[in-house]
C-alpha cells in the first residue's frame, strides 16, 4: 500500500465519525480497478483518487463522499470492470448517485464540443439539485488535476485553466468554498497569464520585501487592543492572494499601491455582539477609510458569507483589511455550504441545505424549453458567474440580483405574476424608469395594474437575470403563440431569401420541416414558435438552416435572389423616430428603423453602409469604418451588409442634428475649458458632454456635441483651432 494511502486511512480512523471499514473497502476497490493504468505524468493513476479523497477529508464531509471521491473515475475509466449497478450493491444507492452525478458524458454524440460542454453542466446542476456532494466532489477532482497541470501540453493546459476560471472557481465561490475557489484561481491564472502573474509575483514580493515587519506589527497591535477591553479572540494576518491583486489591477485598472486590503487581519470571536463590540474597539483605535466598510453579518452575500469588513491606516501609514467574524462564519467562509455537513444534521440541516440550493433548482427550471446551448450558459454566467448586488423590497425582505439588474428582475425575482402585471417602478420611493440600473442598498417597489396586457419583447434586451429573461419568454412561449409563429416563419424565410438562390414553396416548405426534424421539435409551427419567443436564435442555426437549404434546393439554381428589405417586416423594420429613420435610405427604402453606430458617429456627407442587425434594425457605419471592413471581410456576415445612403432631404434641412465627438489635445491652462465653451456656444453649437483627462501638463478633452454633417463639423474643428493652446482637434466616436 501506497504511504500516502496508509496516511490519509490513519487519519480516517483517528477521526473516529467516519465508517472507516467501508471507506477501506472503497479504496480497495479502487486501487484494483485502476491496477495498471498510469496517469500522463507517469505516476499509478490511484494517485489521483486518493488525493481527490484528502481533499474531500479536508472539506470534513461524509463517509459516502470519501467513498465517492476514491471510485469517481472507475465508472468512466474501468467500464470493463465495474457499472453503477455494482457501485450500489457494494456501497449503496447514495455513492452511486454521486458517482454517476461526477461522470462524464461519454455516450451522448454532440455536434460541436461547446455542446458537449454545455450539456456536462446540465448534467452536473441537475446531479447538484439532488445531492450537492456531486460538486464538492467534481471540485476536489478539478482542485488535483490543476496542481498537476503541468504535464499536459500548452494547449491542453490553457483550455482545462480556462474552463477552471469561468466554471469551476465560480462554482467554488457561489458554494462559499473559500479556499478551493483561491487556489483555483491562483493556478489557473498562473497558465492563462503567466507573464502577468509573474509580474503580480513580484509587485507582491517587493512590497512585503519593503514591509515585512508591518504585518506583525499591526496584528500585536490589535491584540493589544483587544486584549485591553478583555475581548476573547482568535486572530491571524495574510496577504493578499496573486489572483484577487490581478484581477483589481487588470480588470478595475487599479495600480498595485492602490489596492488597500493587501494585508488583512482576521478576528474570530465567540458571539455576533463581540463582533460589533471588537468593531468599534478598532475604530476607536486605528483611522477608518471612509466608505470601506461593509456589514456582511446584517447583509450576507448569496454563497452565505457572514463577515465585517473594514480597512484602516496602521502607525506606518500603510493601510490593512479588518475582518470579524464569529467562528462559525469562519466554518461558513472557509467551507460554504460543506460546513453544513460536519456541524449540522438532521430536518434541518436538510432544509437549510434545500434552501440554500434553491437557486440551482430555478436555473433548470427557468432555462429547461430553451434548445440553444447559448441560452442555457448566458443567464448561467449571469446568475452564477457575475457579481450580485442587494435590494430591498418596501417591507425589508432582502433580493439580491446580478450585477446591473433592472426593476424588471426585481419584479420577477418577486413572481412571475408581479413580473407579466408591472407598468413602474419605485427606487427608494421615487418612480424611476423599468430600465433603471439598481444599485445595492436601494429599497425597490413595483407598480402593477390589473390592465397590464403584459411584458413587452423589448424587455429581454433590458433584463439582466436569466430568471426574469426566462420567465418572460415563457409568458410569450404559454400566451402569444400564433404571434410567435408569425414572427419564427418571417425571420428563417428573411434568412433563406439572403442564400441568393431561386427556390419554389414546396422547396421552403420541406427545408422547414427538415430543419424542425434536425433540431427534434415536433412541428414547423414548433419551430416557429421557438424562434418567436425566443427559445432559438436563428443566428445559431443558421449553419443547419443552410445545409437543408442547399441539399433541398437544387445545386444549379443559380439565379441570385436579391434579398428585399420590407420596412413594414414587424421583427425588424418597426418605424421608429422620423429622424432616424428618414435620414438614409438602405437598400433604396425609405423609413426603415436604423441606428447610427457608436463606433465610428457616420455624419451626412460620410460615405455609409448599413447592417442588419437581429430586432434592433439596421445599424449604420462609415464605409471606413473598422468593424465594417471587418464584417464585409468575414463570410458569415456578407448577407447582412447592405447598401445605404443618405436622404436627399437631409440637404434641404428637414432633419435635426447629429451626435458628434471631438478630441481636442491642448497645453493645460486653467481657462482652456471656460474657452473651448464659449467658442461652441459662439459657433451656435449645442454641447452634449464634455470630459477631461489632464497629463503632464497636457490635456485631453472629449466633447460630445450636435452638428448637421460633415461640412458643419470641419468649420467647428476650424473653429477650435484657433483657441491659444490648443494643439490638435480631431473626430472621435460616442
Amino acid at each position: 500500500m501506497l504511504k500516502q494511502a496508509e496516511d490519509l486511512l490513519a487519519r480516517i480512523k483517528s477521526a473516529g465519525s467516519y465508517d472507516y471499514d467501508k471507506i477501506y473497502k472503497a479504496y480497495e476497490y479502487a486501487e484494483k480497478l485502476h491496477e495498471g493504468q498510469k496517469r500522463i505524468s507517469g505516476e499509478d493513476y490511484i494517485i489521483h483518487p486518493l488525493s481527490v479523497a484528502e481533499i474531500v477529508l479536508d472539506l470534513q464531509l461524509d463517509t459516502d463522499s470519501v467513498c465517492a471521491a476514491f471510485l469517481h473515475d472507475t465508472v468512466e475509466d474501468c467500464a470493463d470492470k465495474i457499472d453503477l449497478a455494482v457501485i450500489k450493491k457494494e456501497f449503496g444507492s447514495n455513492v452511486a448517485e454521486i458517482v454517476d452525478g461526477v461522470t462524464k458524458l461519454v455516450h451522448i454524440p454532440f455536434e460541436t464540443k461547446q455542446d458537449e460542454s454545455i450539456e456536462n453542466l446540465r448534467k452536473m446542476f441537475l446531479a447538484m439539485s439532488k445531492d450537492i456532494r456531486v460538486i464538492f466532489i467534481k471540485l476536489a477532482d478539478r482542485l488535483h488535476n490543476m496542481r498537476t497541470l503541468s504535464v499536459r501540453r500548452p494547449e491542453k493546459q490553457r483550455s482545462i485553466a480556462l474552463e477552471t476560471m469561468h466554471v469551476y472557481a465560480p462554482l467554488a465561490h457561489r458554494l462559499g468554498i473559500q479556499k478551493i475557489k483561491q487556489e483555483l484561481e491562483t493556478l489557473a491564472l498562473l497558465y492563462l497569464d503567466p507573464i502577468g502573474y509573474n509580474e503580480v509575483y513580484e509587485d507582491i514580493n517587493k512590497r512585503y520585501g519593503e514591509n515585512k515587519d508591518f504585518l506583525d506589527h499591526a496584528t500585536e497591535k490589535v491584540k493589544e487592543c483587544l486584549r485591553s477591553y478583555n475581548v476573547k479572540f482568535t486572530l491571524s494576518g495574510r496577504v493578499k492572494t496573486i489572483y484577487s491583486i490581478y484581477k483589481k489591477m487588470y480588470n478595475q485598472s487599479k495600480k498595485f499601491d492602490e489596492i488597500y486590503d493587501f494585508y488583512a487581519v482576521r478576528i474570530i470571536v465567540d458571539t455576533e455582539l463581540d463582533c460589533y463590540t471588537a468593531l468599534g474597539i478598532i475604530h476607536e483605535q486605528f483611522n477608518s477609510i471612509p466608505g470601506r466598510f461593509k456589514d456582511y453579518i446584517s447583509t450576507p452575500k448569496p454563497n452565505m458569507y457572514r463577515s465585517l469588513h473594514t480597512t484602516v491606516i496602521g502607525t506606518e501609514g500603510i493601510p490593512f483589511e479588518v475582518q470579524i467574524r464569529t467562528w462559525e462564519m469562519h466554518r461558513v467562509a472557509e467551507y460554504g455550504l460543506a460546513a453544513h455537513w460536519k456541524y449540522k444534521s438532521g430536518e434541518q440541516a436538510k432544509q437549510d441545505i434545500d434552501a440554500k440550493l434553491q437557486w440551482i433548482r430555478t436555473l433548470l427550471e427557468t432555462e429547461k424549453d430553451t434548445d440553444d446551448p447559448d441560452e442555457f450558459f448566458r443567464p448561467l454566467k449571469i446568475d452564477l458567474f457575475e457579481d450580485e448586488i442587494f435590494v430591498f423590497t418596501p417591507k425589508g425582505d432582502v433580493v439580491n440580483l446580478p450585477n446591473e439588474s433592472t426593476p424588471i428582475d426585481f419584479a420577477y425575482a418577486i413572481h412571475s405574476a408581479v413580473g407579466n402585471k408591472m407598468v413602474g417602478a419605485k427606487v427608494n420611493g421615487n418612480i424611476v424608469p423599468i430600465d433603471t440600473i439598481l444599485e445595492t442598498g436601494q429599497i425597490v417597489e413595483v407598480l402593477t395594474s390589473a390592465s397590464s396586457k403584459g411584458p413587452s419583447r423589448d424587455w429581454l434586451k433590458i433584463v439582466r437575470s436569466g430568471e426574469a429573461r426566462n420567465k418572460i419568454r415563457q409568458y410569450f412561449k404559454k400566451e402569444m403563440r400564433s404571434e410567435n409563429i408569425a414572427v419564427g416563419k418571417t425571420e428563417l424565410e428573411r434568412e433563406i431569401k439572403r442564400f441568393g438562390k431561386q427556390y419554389t414553396e414546396s422547396q421552403k416548405n420541406e427545408v422547414m420541416r427538415n430543419l424542425a426534424n434536425r433540431l427534434s421539435l415536433p412541428d414547423v409551427d414548433d419551430l416557429f414558435n421557438n424562434i418567436g419567443y425566443g427559445g432559438l436564435s436563428v443566428s445559431k442555426i443558421a449553419v443547419k438552416l443552410r445545409e437543408e437549404f442547399m441539399r433541398v434546393v437544387a445545386p444549379q439554381a443559380e439565379t441570385p435572389v436579391v434579398p428585399v428589405i420590407e420596412p413594414s417586416a414587424p421583427s425588424r423594420y418597426e418605424r421608429s423616430s422620423r429622424s432616424n429613420a428618414e435620414s438614409v435610405i438602405v437598400d433604396s427604402v425609405e423609413g426603415c428603423t436604423v441606428k447610427f453606430a457608436k463606433c465610428c458617429n457616420p455624419l451626412p456627407g460620410d460615405n455609409i453602409i448599413g447592417y442588419i442587425t437581429r430586432g434592433y434594425g439596421v445599424s449604420i457605419h462609415k464605409y471606413d469604418c473598422p468593424n465594417a471592413q471587418l464584417g464585409l471581410s468575414k463570410e458569415t456576415d456578407k448577407d447582412r451588409w447592405v447598401v445605404a445612403s443618405w436622404s436627399e432631404k437631409i440637404d434641404n434641412g428637414r432633419f435635426g442634428s447629429f451626435e458628434a465627438v471631438l478630441s481636442i489635445y491642448a497645453v493645460y491652462s486653467p481657462h482652456l475649458i471656460a474657452d473651448i465653451t464659449l467658442a461652441l456656444n459662439d459657433m451656435k453649437v449645442a454641447v452634449t458632454s464634455i470630459s477631461t483627462r489632464e497629463n503632464d501638463g497636457d490635456m485631453l478633452i472629449t466633447v460630445g456635441i450636435k452638428c448637421s454633417g460633415v461640412d458643419h463639423l470641419k468649420n467647428i474643428i476650424g473653429g477650435l483651432h484657433r483657441i491659444k493652446n490648443v494643439r490638435e482637434v480631431s473626430r472621435g466616436s460616442l
